[in-house]
């Protein structure tokens, strides 16, 4: 049986010897610490069960409430959706623009003055850093604070990703981080939820631990969330973020091994930083084919490597283009879906061997 390469896969490697009964709520404030320290201590930090839930506390604290309409990108996974549609608010979605496939800050002022034309003021706006390349984070603030209209960064996927020196994360009115089993960093699941202050943070804690008020007995006057990290995701998380240096060392190892391999063929085209500016953590590296009847040929390709044991998947499908988002407003053209109808995720994971990378540039350089 052949070897699989897998899209992607965190590397695990922790030592257990710990006994379960010293695993304790402690150890979770230990590596909201840790995260803080990654942070310079300039920030507060939540840890949660999911990326999904930090953007639902996020809303939260945002004011969005039922009726609320919240600008989005429309190029991301549905995570960073469903919160929205769990507030009871509005998803208004935004195009891309072409040089970091991330929100384009045009369309996105474009659907501030259109929606207040229309009498509704956004209330919040979610901006991604897909595949872990920084979005046009100057531009994106300067819109947000030139209508004060509060900004949550899903930097879910951009972990040890930076912007003129500044990490991802840190930008927003709020930021996310997602340690699902995917991402560089991996809790088993998990995720966090950065804030600005400690009195966000203690809010936020509020919220995610069921809204018990602070009585002798258990009072609640609103609906509270189970959203807590647990101590075992935690204690795997503190040893995960010690080696954070050495996992980017390997995603950018692994991009640079890719651009070299195909940097003979005009039809590849990759994900790429627009200037020293933005520093990706390549958690994925993604192509675009350039290349008549695109679509038949990238199914083609896809079916070749799925022989071959090598998983490789489409770009994200805009959400505007979902069959469950298709009733909401959308400011654009079509640049996200030709970015979805052009790109595949290559294999990019930590625990890939020179061998792996081998056997998938050369399966493509074949089809090519």
């Amino acid at each position: 049986m052949q070897h699989k390469i897998p899209l992607s896969e965190s590397l695990i490697d922790i030592d257990l010897k710990t006994s379960f009964s010293s695993i304790d709520i402690d150890v979770v404030a230990e590596f909201e610490k840790s995260l803080e320290s990654f942070y310079e201590d300039q920030k507060s930090v939540l840890a949660v069960n999911s990326g999904t839930s930090a953007i639902h506390l996020a809303l939260i604290l945002s004011g969005v409430e039922k009726g609320d309409e919240v600008l989005c990108q429309s190029l991301t996974y549905v995570a960073t959706i469903n919160p929205i549609i769990y507030q009871n608010a509005t998803p208004i979605f935004i195009d891309s623009e072409n040089d970091t496939w991330n929100m384009c800050p045009i369309q996105l002022e474009c659907a501030i003055k259109d929606r207040i034309l229309k009498g509704k003021k956004p209330k919040a706006i979610i901006f991604v850093h897909l595949y872990g390349m920084p979005a046009k984070i100057d531009e994106i603030v300067g819109i947000s604070r030139k209508y004060n209209i509060p900004l949550i960064e899903d930097a879910a996927e951009a972990l040890g990703a930076d912007y003129k020196g500044k990490k991802c994360g840190a930008f927003g009115d709020f930021g996310i981080l997602s340690f699902n089993n995917n991402k560089i960093v991996s809790t088993l699941g998990g995720g966090a939820l950065i804030c600005n202050t400690e009195i966000e943070k203690e809010k936020a804690f509020f919220h995610a631990t069921q809204a018990k008020e602070n009585e002798r007995h258990y009072e609640h006057k609103v609906i509270g969330y189970n959203y807590r990290m647990n101590s075992l995701g935690a204690l795997i998380g503190i040893t995960q973020l010690k080696k954070l240096d050495a996992y980017l060392k390997k995603r950018r190892t692994i991009n640079d091994f890719y651009k070299e391999s195909f940097k003979c063929f005009s039809e590849v085209c990759f994900l790429k930083e627009p200037s020293i500016d933005f520093v990706s953590n390549h958690w994925l590296s993604c192509i675009l084919l350039e290349m008549k009847e695109v679509a038949n040929k990238k199914y083609k390709l896809m079916d070749v490597l799925k022989k071959n044991n090598i998983e490789v998947r489409f770009l994200w499908k805009p959400m505007h283009l979902q069959p469950v988002f298709k009733e909401y407003p959308y400011y654009g053209g079509e640049i996200a879906e030709n970015l979805f109808q052009k790109g595949i995720c290559l294999p990019s994971g930590s625990t890939l061997k020179k061998n792996d990378l081998i056997k998938i540039s050369e399966s493509i350089k074949k089809f090519l």
